[in-house]
């Protein structure tokens, strides 16, 4: 039984009607749910903004929750997605893409730059939507070497 004048359910934090008064001091302010931090996500939605912007949010995340899977899917993003980030940098130097000028002469370098480019790019849309999706569905999904390698740099085991 809720005493009368409480607005919250002090087991479940649920509200108490529309007659309830809020305890003073409270402005009506709700206890968290279970399973959230001072953010105020449930760990699948952490999860799957820890990859949203790639190696970014991955890093925002790892700073702000202390959650072990939280952390498990920053540390994954961040090695990830840093790592596809740094790849097409050098692809991008080598085959004189973007700012940088290109190494490999000729057309048939700038082809095959390209060919490789997309297939990196398309390799990492796949992997993102994989990951967020998985983390979302509260699974630890695994990207293979990656995920060791950030278990390693990041102690999230």
């Amino acid at each position: 039984m809720i005493a009368e004048g409480t607005a919250f359910c002090g087991s479940c934090g649920a509200p108490q009607g529309a007659g309830a008064a809020a305890p003073a001091g409270t402005a009506g302010a709700q206890a968290p749910a279970a399973g959230t931090t001072q953010t105020g996500l449930t760990e699948n939605v952490a999860g799957l903004l820890c990859y949203v912007l790639g190696w970014i949010t991955g890093l925002v995340f790892y700073f702000i929750d202390k959650r072990p899977y939280v952390r498990f899917h920053a540390a994954q993003s961040i090695v990830v997605f840093g790592a596809l980030h740094i790849l097409e940098i050098v692809l991008g130097m080598v085959f004189g893409f973007g700012l940088f000028g290109g190494l490999a002469g000729g057309m048939i370098g700038f082809g095959l730059g390209t060919l490789i480019y997309m297939l990196i790019g398309l390799a990492t849309f796949v992997l993102w939507i994989l990951l967020m999706i998985k983390a979302y569905q509260g699974e630890r999904f695994r990207v293979p070497i990656a995920a060791d390698f950030a278990e390693k740099i990041f102690k999230t085991a």
